[in-house]
């Protein structure tokens, strides 16, 4: 009975890869024309910065320590000059709507994008996409000696767009606090990871983040409210969900309108997901443990033909990590690991997920099975010239390995998140009606 289960399972996810493929759009086939990499790394100098050096431990410098020193001569390669900047207002017809995945990407009035860790809201009153983010734009320092690289809260920065690609500069949609050092926002502390989500039955744009104090022992989420998609929102509270310390996290709105608090607790070795109260405001009590043990953060959520997926980060600060994709059939869990999505570049490239972190994953309409995976590609030297890399997301075909719940015949599609110096949506996408 049970090779006869495995073996209609196997057939079934064949079928189904089968018909994907069938079915799918031509930009799918054009983006998984990937780009490889071919970068050495330099001889090595005496002189690296602090980030590069702690690393080494007497073996071989490899591209994540080319990456981490400041010094490095690779430096231009993770991280080009203004001079490449992609600034939508003058670039040439042929060259428009192209993303650099980590090049400097300008707004509508040439200065650089800041909405670091962020996410997109987009808002069907309006036909306009939001872009949420960190507004890191201030000096980068240690809080004390032994703590992480940091940015006083300056706020959450928003900006708007028709196309995904032309952003314009909104403001800062919650300020941080300069005088009272006791308020959550105060600019010593830690604000990061907004995620805005529009509830119909309140009519409230609702913003949640993680806050914390500058040692990173608070460990709690914040919950700001406003009327509109710009703001301003009105700053509520923090509070440790379900009694548990919550630090990298993310929110989820489903189908049917249920939204779903994602985050990293227990110092990181596990991931919580809860459901959200009505008006998104608080959290439900009952909450579920998925990968437990896993160490597992930046979660990055999207649905697809009724299964969840989410892709993951290691936890290693600021050094680029391991992505990994997950699946489920309900987003309580239990979720299934399915390896790394990444595809191309080389092998340290796809190691280091592209010398990137997730944060978000739009959605494409139009375009099944197909989405926008943003991360961030942090500069711990100087946090407001973190880049972004934003790169096509696609569903299909099978799974690099087995599974841990289906017997060794994998049953979810993979997720693969392809490479691409520069690359862009089909001319004839729009935003939907």
């Amino acid at each position: 009975m049970l090779q006869l289960y495995s073996l209609a399972t196997h057939r079934s996810a064949v079928r189904r890869d089968i018909e994907l493929h069938v079915s799918r759009h031509p930009l799918v086939r054009e983006l998984e024309q990937v780009e490889e990499e071919n970068i050495q790394v330099p001889p090595p100098r005496k002189k690296r910065s602090p980030h590069s050096a702690k690393r080494r431990h007497k073996r071989p410098i490899n591209l994540i320590d080319e990456f981490l020193d400041e010094n490095s001569q690779l430096r231009p390669v993770f991280f080009p000059d203004v001079q490449t900047a992609i600034d939508p207002l003058k670039e040439a017809a042929n060259e428009s709507h192209y993303y650099h995945p980590g090049e400097i990407w300008l707004d509508t009035e040439g200065n650089p994008i800041q909405a670091h860790g962020g996410g997109v809201l987009y808002d069907e009153r309006s036909g306009t996409y939001y872009w949420y983010g960190e507004y890191k734009d201030g000096p980068t320092y240690h809080a004390h000696k032994k703590g992480a690289e940091r940015v006083d809260i300056i706020g959450v920065g928003c900006y708007s767009s028709k196309d995904l690609w032309t952003w314009k500069n909104q403001g800062i949609v919650l300020a941080a606090e300069q005088t009272n050092e006791t308020h959550d926002l105060h600019k010593s502390n830690v604000l990061e990871r907004p995620k805005v989500v529009y509830n119909e039955r309140t009519g409230k744009y609702v913003m949640w983040m993680h806050i914390d104090d500058a040692n990173y022992t608070k460990a709690a989420v914040g919950i700001a409210i406003s009327d509109y998609p710009t703001g301003p929102f009105e700053y509520l509270r923090s509070q440790r969900p379900h009694g548990f310390d919550s630090r990298d996290m993310t929110i989820f709105k489903d189908d049917d309108g249920a939204a779903y608090l994602i985050y990293s607790s227990q110092d990181n070795s596990e991931l919580h997901v809860g459901l959200l109260t009505d008006n998104y405001l608080d959290v439900q009590p009952d909450m579920q443990r998925i990968l437990v043990g896993h160490r597992r953060e930046a979660p990055a959520l999207f649905k697809y033909q009724g299964t969840y997926y989410m892709i993951t980060s290691g936890c290693s600060g600021w050094a680029p990590n391991e992505a990994l994709a997950h699946a489920a059939e309900s987003i309580m869990g239990p979720w299934e690991t399915m390896g790394n999505p990444c595809i191309g570049g080389n092998k340290m490239f796809r190691l280091a997920t592209f010398f990137a972190q997730s944060t978000f994953v739009i959605p494409l309409p139009g375009i099944p099975g197909s989405y926008i995976f943003m991360a961030d590609r942090w500069n711990p030297a100087g946090l407001r010239d973190s880049r972004y890399v934003w790169l096509p997301l696609i569903v299909g075909g099978l799974p690099d390995r087995p599974l841990e719940f289906n017997f060794g015949f994998p049953s979810w599609s993979r997720v693969s998140i392809y490479w691409h110096r520069k690359w862009r949506l089909p001319l004839s996408w729009r935003v939907p009606k």
